[in-house]
């Protein structure tokens, strides 16, 4: 298996899309109602709203390619893009994703060290995400990588209010 990740473009747009929704679904239809996903989706994976980020500067978009085919992706955040924190200092992951048949090969660490490794390149203090509470995977990966947890905020999923766990790593 040979992978590659490199900086999205605009060429890689209804690609991306298409693969972001399928990556979402799969992560997020268990545990939630059906009509709440869609309505993030709606929302939030459509081309438009992929474009008006793709187009600032404060965000990034990277592809991970496995063998020549579009297996996940991150988007990271700079101030002014950021959702919560809006610190010079720090970076957001806002999105790690990784299509269900490629997790639990060591991609999900390939790409989070890949936006570690970014965030030093920008010379970042540390590094943040948010999780849903009730992602324990997600959590205990983040954990294993050196992330903590160190508050929460709200995050609207369709008709309710849900809570997304805050965590980071600090670099020395």
């Amino acid at each position: 298996m040979s992978y590659l990740i490199r900086k999205a473009n605009f060429s890689d747009l209804n690609s991306l899309v298409e693969m972001a929704r399928i990556a979402f679904v799969e992560a997020f239809t268990e545990g939630n109602k059906i009509e709440n996903v869609n309505s993030y989706l709606d929302e939030a994976f459509t081309e438009e709203q992929f474009l008006e980020e793709m187009e600032s500067p404060a965000s990034v978009f990277f592809l991970l390619e496995v063998d020549g085919e579009l297996a996940g992706y991150s988007k990271v955040n700079f101030v002014p893009a950021q959702t919560d924190l809006h610190d010079n200092s720090s970076m957001e992951v806002a999105r790690l994703y990784l299509l269900g048949k490629y997790i639990g090969l060591g991609l999900g660490k390939v790409m989070l060290n890949h936006t570690i490794n970014f965030a030093k390149l920008n010379k970042k203090k540390y590094l943040w995400l948010g999780v849903w509470e009730k992602n324990k995977k997600a959590i205990k990966f983040y954990e294993k990588h050196g992330l903590s947890i160190f508050s929460s905020h709200g995050f609207p999923f369709g008709d309710e209010m849900q809570t997304d766990f805050l965590m980071r790593i600090d670099f020395k």
